[in-house]
């Protein structure tokens, strides 16, 4: 399996200072500050990208276990939400809640909400993101 790559660098002090990550395969590169972190100032920050991560990850998760139950999706979209706090002297990641929608013929809920929380579990970014609450609101269109 191939190793994933990415690079941050940052210049100047925590407050004052700027930097930029980019990936890789050269598919994203972002400028990012403490104003876009912590505050709303433009620009991205760690929390966006793990939220993008998560959410491409679980799509897929969840794809591949309705085909493995016998299900062809359609559509999956899915939004996650990083929640970035402080916590005790610094700041942590709280919690991440993930909301997806998906069309899938022939599917009941309850069982399109079971198949749901078990992609959760099991995706790779939820197994390495284990220490923080992980929500799921999960729907059929």
């Amino acid at each position: 399996m191939p190793v994933r790559k990415a690079s941050a660098v940052w210049n100047g002090g925590l407050r004052d200072g700027q930097g930029s990550m980019k990936f890789q395969s050269g598919a994203y590169e972002g400028k990012y500050s403490f104003a876009s972190r912590f505050e709303e100032a433009g620009g991205t920050n760690p929390e966006e990208l793990i939220a993008a991560a998560h959410a491409g990850c679980f799509s897929m998760a969840l794809s591949a276990a309705l085909g493995k139950a016998g299900f062809q999706p359609q559509r999956i979209a899915t939004d996650a939400s990083v929640k970035l706090e402080k916590v005790g002297e610094g700041f942590g990641i709280t919690q991440i809640n993930l909301t997806t929608v998906a069309s899938v013929p022939g599917i009941d809920d309850a069982r399109f909400r079971e198949i749901a929380e078990s992609a959760k579990e099991n995706c790779p970014v939820s197994k390495a993101l284990k220490a923080v609450d992980i929500t799921l609101d999960a729907r059929l269109e």
